[in-house]
């Protein structure tokens, strides 16, 4: 998913893939950008994250990785977005056990 529109994103954002060269910013994963922005973004970031992704992708994508043996995430993080996703994304399956589709 390296829309035109996601990779202005990831140039808006630069900053916070500081450790990614920049010639390879208009590769990174939708795994990973969920990942920066959930972790380390603001609110207008994650908002637009939002927007661009779909709440219902972005949220089935973190419930992957937070239930992976490796996490990235914050535990203050992980709370909030569990808490948040638990009472703004409509659930109709728990998606858990497996990764979700165009992650990658």
């Amino acid at each position: 998913m390296n829309s035109e529109e996601i990779k202005k994103y990831i140039k808006e954002h630069s900053s916070l893939f500081w450790s990614i060269p920049e010639n390879a910013r208009g590769k990174i994963s939708l795994n990973l950008l969920i990942e920066t922005i959930l972790q380390y973004g603001d609110i207008p970031d994650i908002r637009r994250l939002f927007e661009l992704a779909g709440i219902e992708k972005v949220a089935e994508i973190f419930s992957y990785q937070i239930a992976q043996r490796r996490c990235n995430y914050k535990p203050s993080t992980i709370n909030y977005f569990k808490l948040y996703f638990k009472n703004n994304v409509s659930h109709s399956s728990d998606s858990k056990a497996k990764q979700p589709a165009g992650s990658n």
